[in-house]
Formats: C-alpha cells, structure tokens, sequence
C-alpha cells in the first residue's frame, strides 16, 4: 500500500425530499447563487419550481444559467464566468448531472482566473480559489456531486480534457434517488458504466497489499451491478436507485482509490470519442473496458483472475488462470449488453478513418509530446490505437 493524503469534505445529504432545503443550506453560505442547469427536464419535473421556491423563501437571491449539454461545452463555461461576475455571484448551484456539476467547477475557477479557463485544463495551470459549489443531483453517473474533479469539451478544438482540485470539491450535494425516476433507461446505463468505471480505473493496480480497497471496490462494483438491472425493470425502485446514488458517490470520492496506483488509460482514450463524435462517456467506457482488459490482462493476470472470481463470479481450474480471466471479460460485456451498451466502436457511430488520429491525442502524440497513459501498463499511441482496433 502506497502512501495517501484522503480529503473529502463534501457534505451530502442523502434520501427523499431533502432538495426541499436547499434555501435553508445556502442562507448561511451566500447571498446569491447561479442556478446552473441543463435543458427542460428539471422544470417538466417539478424540481425547478422547488428548487427556485426554496431560495425565495430563504431569501436566497439568484440568477440563473441553463443549457448544459452532455460533454459540457467551453462555451457555456466562458458565459457563465460573465454572468458570475457581472450578478455579484458568490456561490453557484448546479442542479443536474455530471455535466451540469463539471461546467459549474469550470465556472467558479475561472470567475477568479487570470486568463481564459481553458489553459487550466489544456496546460494544467494551478488555480489559487474558486467559487464555492453546491449540487443537487439528478442522474447518478459522474461522481461529481463529491469529487473535486472536471471534464470540459473545447467544441471548437474537438478537444476535452479534465482538472482536479481540492478546492472544486462541492460544499454539500443532495442525492435524492426519486429524482432518478424520469430518467430513460439509456442514461441508467450509461450512467452505470461511468460509475463502474471510476472503480475499475482505481480498480485494476500493480500495487500489492491493498485488501480493504480490493474488497471496497468489488463490493462497490457488484452493488452497481445487481442495482443497475433492478432499476432497468422497475425504473421507480426507489431501493435500487438509493443503491447506485450512494455507490455512484463512493465510486469518486477518492476513497476506494486510496494507497494504490491508479489507471485512468480507459478515461483518456474514451475522452476522444466523446470530443469528436459527442459520444455519451458511459457508452464510450462500456465499449473501451472490455477491449481494453483483453489487451493489457496478461500485464498482471493475478489481478484479473481476482476480478473474475471475485467480481463476476467465474469459477474454474486456478490452473487455467487465462481461461478465467476471458470468462470474467466476456461476462462483463454481457453485462453491458443487458443494459443495451455497444459493444463495438461502429455501433457507437464510430469509423475506421479517425482512430489514429484519437490515439495520437490520446497520448499527446499528435502535438509532439507524447506521455504514454494508464497506470497498470504504460500505453503509447500504438497501443491506444490497437485497443481501438479491438473494438471496432
């Protein structure tokens, strides 16, 4: 086990009907917020009229930003730095999904940044302060609600690249897992390949001696799984929502991660599907996963039998450790498959004539810099590109 430094402020107030306090928990905290949302889904709901009600009652004053796309948009972000700034605004309020929460990061670093926000994500820049931020969630799948984390689509450069700092970890964020009702059962699945994602990422390690995280994770993976098909039958079962909320917060608070070397090569090369074709990032993950173990598993076969067994429940003759590990692979495919995932680039949408150009920026290649990603096993842009190759 590696050393760590765990931090996880982020308060999070958890079950049915507790968005109704919003204007309460920010009172103390600011005198007006930006409201930062996406389409009209929240206000078809309800949760928009509670959600402003509440402010109002509190004496909460508000403007308001919405629009947020999936692979949320750079431009977004530049309005809604201007609008912070010119309304006084000393807290935003994201009400929405991961990418309604990741443009609300973007927004409150660059409100206090001297220069465009996009070189903090492009060049890695150090921020000194940000606004602080609250969420309200309503599609489990990001982690963002607790994580200090953000990823931005530049549209103009089809380029998207993500950011960290302890200072973007939200305030407070309420889980409300009857929020998740109206979702489709598309954004569930996408959503659950995001959250087993983030574990697998922390997941899949060349350090040894980490027990508790090993057992976190796969209890974390297992929960997500067992949940995720409970919720596609009965998309208002409230107990199996309440199950991935929670597990979609533990997945990326940084906890299960902690006192390992992490991965994240499936993260970067995923980023590229969604910059390009806007990809949903679940989908791209669920197609990347698989193709991406098959190619790296023999790299540290012991973990990937653990994940079999473990996880996927393969049983069979420890002498064959190969054939265990395709099972666990296999299975989880199917998995995804039950859930309506790709498992294939081309069902995404994706053709053969610009893989080479996304492995390329994957790895920083294509801008002559290149640093080969992934923690388990050093990829370099052949490597991204034959992954790419096995999925097609």
């Amino acid at each position: 086990m590696t050393n760590f430094d765990f931090y996880a402020p982020a308060r999070i107030l958890f079950g049915d009907g507790e968005e109704k306090r919003i204007g309460e928990l920010l009172k103390p905290r600011a005198s007006k917020v930006l409201l930062h949302y996406g389409g009209g889904s929240i206000k078809k709901s309800g949760l928009y009229g509670a959600v402003t009600a509440s402010l109002r009652e509190s004496g909460v004053d508000f403007a308001e930003l919405g629009g947020v796309k999936p692979n949320p948009r750079l431009s977004l972000v530049h309005e809604g730095i201007a609008l912070c700034k010119k309304e006084g605004v000393d807290l935003i309020l994201a009400v929405g999904g991961g990418s309604a929460i990741d443009s609300a990061k973007a927004i409150a670093m660059g409100v206090y940044f001297d220069g465009d926000i996009w070189d903090v994500y492009d060049q890695g820049k150090p921020i000194e302060k940000a606004l602080p931020v609250a969420t309200i969630l309503t599609i489990p799948a990001a982690g963002s609600e607790s994580s200090g984390d953000t990823v931005i689509t530049n549209e103009e450069k089809q380029l998207k690249y993500g950011y960290g700092s302890p200072l973007l970890r939200p305030v407070l964020s309420i889980v409300n897992p009857r929020l998740f009702f109206t979702l489709p059962r598309e954004q569930l699945a996408c959503g659950v390949a995001d959250m087993m994602s983030h574990v697998f990422e922390r997941y899949f390690t060349n350090t040894a001696h980490t027990d508790l995280t090993d057992g976190l994770c796969e209890a974390t993976l297992k929960t997500l799984m067992r949940n995720a098909l409970l919720a596609s039958r009965d998309m208002r079962d409230y107990d199996a929502w309440a199950e991935l909320g929670f597990a979609g917060t533990v997945a990326h608070n940084g906890l299960v991660g902690m006192g390992r070397e992490q991965d994240w090569a499936c993260h970067g090369m995923e980023h590229e599907l969604s910059a390009i074709y806007d990809v949903a990032h679940g989908a791209g993950l669920a197609t990347l996963t698989p193709g991406w173990m098959e190619y790296v598993w023999k790299d540290n076969a012991g973990m990937f039998v653990q994940f079999a067994v473990n996880v996927m429940g393969v049983e069979g003759s420890y002498r064959d450790s190969e054939a265990i590990i395709r099972e666990g692979i296999a299975r989880l495919r199917e998995f995804f498959g039950k859930l309506g995932l790709s498992a294939t680039l081309s069902g995404l949408g994706i053709g053969e004539d610009r893989l080479e150009e996304m492995a390329k920026k994957a790895t920083g290649a294509a801008f002559g810099d290149e640093q080969p990603i992934g923690g388990l096993k050093k990829l370099h842009w052949q490597d991204v590109l034959a992954i790419y190759r096995l999925v097609k």
